[in-house]
């Protein structure tokens, strides 16, 4: 089976590109599975419910979400209601809206677990540890089917690289999120989980990583504050998709992807 994850979409431009590209990329490389990180899609910031509606509509499968989560408290009820298509990180205290993994059926009929972590380093929330709570999850979800994906929303590339080494063998990718650039180190690893630093963005390219850049370079010469605007170029589609034995879990093979509108 193969499984399409894409990359942070960030805002208007984001959203339009996904919405562009999608259906020709589950056409041509026939998707049963479509993931993708939503957490910026709401004006570079958060999510609210009609923008998540508006992906899911494109054929987006699963949301999964990271640091931004809760910049739209509108969406608090919307984690609530619709579980089996949107996620947070697990990693979050109990009892924060939504949930941070879910088991949910691809087109080909395969159950696939997908969990949503947030890494420590560098971020600004207290979480849990996403090692220890990956191990967790993992176990319960390998009780009903051993494809599992996993969204680590992380800034630094070590946390990214070890916990995609600490589940291998555990799941069938590891992908990270965040930093908004595509890393060129796809690999499957020796226990035969698929992983990749960073998926990279869907959104505006020509941009600092999907904000205009005049304000963001204002902003490292002056050290002021400056308030950031999604840049309004066309946005580019980044991603990966997954070759996965939906009998082992193990991947069998990982395509960087990137496409413009």
């Amino acid at each position: 089976m193969k499984i399409l994850c894409i990359g942070d979409i960030v805002g208007r431009p984001g959203r339009e590109a996904v919405a562009h590209a999608l259906p020709r990329i589950k056409k041509e490389h026939g998707i049963d599975l479509v993931i993708a990180n939503a957490e910026n899609a709401s004006g570079g910031s958060g999510l609210i419910p009609k923008n998540a509606d508006e992906i899911l509509s494109f054929g987006v499968d699963v949301m999964t979400m990271g640091d931004h989560v809760w910049d739209k408290p509108e969406i608090f009820p919307y984690l609530q209601e619709h579980q089996q298509k949107i996620i947070r990180p697990a990693n979050f205290p109990d009892g924060v809206p939504g949930i941070g993994w879910a088991i949910v059926k691809a087109s080909n009929g395969t159950k696939v677990g997908v969990i949503n972590l947030l890494g420590r380093t560098f971020m600004r929330y207290n979480v849990s540890c996403p090692f220890r709570a990956l191990e967790a999850i993992a176990a319960q979800i390998k009780e009903k089917t051993p494809v599992i994906i996993v969204d680590m929303h992380a800034e630094t590339t070590s946390e990214k690289v070890a916990l995609g080494h600490f589940a291998d063998g555990k799941v069938s990718l590891v992908f990270g999120t965040h930093t908004h650039i595509q890393t060129a180190d796809e690999k499957i690893l020796p226990e035969g989980t698929a992983y990749i630093t960073d998926l990279g963005m869907s959104g505006p390219y020509d941009s600092v990583i999907g904000q205009e850049k005049t304000k963001i370079i204002t902003r490292f010469l002056t050290s002021m504050p400056h308030k950031f605007h999604v840049a309004q170029a066309k946005g580019t589609v980044h991603g990966v998709i997954v070759k996965v034995d939906p009998k082992t879990g193990k991947a069998e093979g990982i395509t960087r992807l990137q496409m413009g509108e």
